[in-house]
C-alpha cells in the first residue's frame, strides 16, 4: 500500500507524518512512547481505503527526532491539533496506542471542538503506579525491553531485529512485515547504530504519562464519543493485561462514558502489530 510523506509546520521545525490514502474521514493515529508512525502499518492495510489515516512520528522519535523541546503530552497535543490545521481539517477522529491513547485523550480534553470521538487502543487509562522514584527505573519497570534499548548499541540492522526477535510479546508473532516498522526507529552507523528516541522526550512523556494531573484525568473529561479496546494479555505477553475490570473499576472508569471493549488472544503490541489486532482496531476505526 502507498503511503505519502508529510512534514507539517510545528513550533521548532516540521513533524514527519505519513498519510495511507482512503476515500472515508480522516483519522488521526498515535503511536506509543518508544515507537514511530509505521506501527500503524497493519491498522492501515486492514482499513483498505475506509479512512484516510494520517499517523506522525511523534516529537522526539523517528524523522521527528531532530524536533527541540520542550516535551511532554501538551506539546503532542499541540503538535496534532498543528496537523489538522496543515490538513486542512476542522474535526477528526482520534486514535492512539499506549502511550498515544493517553496523548489522544489530552487533546480531546484540551481541544474538543477539534476531536470528533476518541479511540484508546490499550492506552489512555492511568493505572496506580509507584510515587516517586527515578522516572528511568519506573519506565524500564513498566514497558521493559523497550526502554533498555534506548540506551544500547548495535552492530547492524540485523542485530537489531535480532534484539526485537526476542521480545516476548513480539518474537513469537514475528513476521517480515514487521521491519520496516522497527527498523524506521534506527538511526546512527554500524557498528554504532541505535535507537531514534531522544531519552528526555521519553522521560518528559512517561512523566507525564504516570503523574501529570491534566493527562492522568483526561479521559475522564471528554465529552466527545470515547471506545476502550484493551488486550487480553500483557506489555510482556503475560496472562494479566494492562486492564481488566477490576483495575478500569480502580481508575474511576465510567462505562456510560466509555465504551469498554476486550480484544481476546492478543498482547500489548500485537493489538497493533498482528493481523487479528489491527482487524479489530481497523473495524473500530471504519
Amino acid at each position: 500500500m502507498d503511503v505519502e510523506q508529510l512534514a507539517v509546520p510545528v513550533s521548532g521545525g516540521r513533524l514527519a507524518a505519513l498519510r495511507w490514502p482512503g476515500d472515508g474521514p480522516t483519522v488521526l493515529a498515535v503511536h506509543g512512547i518508544t515507537a514511530n508512525a509505521l506501527a500503524w502499518t497493519p491498522v492501515a492495510q486492514e482499513l483498505a481505503g475506509r479512512a484516510r489515516l494520517v499517523a506522525p512520528d511523534l516529537r522526539g522519535r523517528a524523522a521527528s527526532g531532530d524536533l527541540p523541546g520542550p516535551y511532554g503530552l501538551a506539546a503532542h497535543a499541540d503538535d496534532l491539533v498543528a496537523t489538522l490545521d496543515f490538513l486542512g481539517v476542522e474535526r477528526a477522529a482520534l486514535v492512539g496506542h499506549s502511550m498515544g491513547g493517553f496523548v489522544a485523550a489530552l487533546t480531546a480534553a484540551r481541544h474538543p471542538e477539534r476531536v470528533s470521538s476518541v479511540l484508546l487502543v490499550d492506552g489512555g487509562v492511568a493505572l496506580r503506579v509507584p510515587e516517586g522514584g527515578d522516572i528511568d527505573a519506573v519506565l524500564d519497570a513498566v514497558i521493559g525491553p523497550a526502554m533498555r534499548r534506548l540506551s544500547m548499541e548495535f552492530a547492524s540492522a540485523a542485530a537489531y531485529l535480532d534484539f526485537w526477535r526476542q521480545h516476548p510479546a513480539i518474537g513469537p508473532w514475528w513476521r517480515p512485515e514487521l521491519e520496516p516498522y522497527l527498523l524506521r526507529d534506527l538511526v546512527g552507523q554500524p557498528p554504532a547504530l541505535r535507537s531514534s528516541c531522544v531519552l528526555d522526550a521519553i522521560r518528559a512523556d512517561g512523566r507525564d504519562t504516570l503523574r501529570d494531573p491534566d493527562t492522568v484525568s483526561a479521559v475522564h473529561k471528554i465529552s466527545c464519543p470515547v471506545t476502550l479496546l484493551h488486550a487480553a494479555r500483557g506489555m510482556l505477553n503475560e496472562e494479566q493485561g494492562l486492564y481488566d475490570e477490576r483495575r478500569l473499576d480502580e481508575a474511576g472508569v465510567d462505562r456510560g462514558r466509555v465504551d469498554v471493549r476486550p480484544v481476546a488472544d492478543v498482547n500489548h503490541y500485537t493489538i497493533l502489530l498482528a493481523p487479528h489486532g489491527a482487524r479489530a482496531v481497523a473495524e473500530r476505526i471504519a
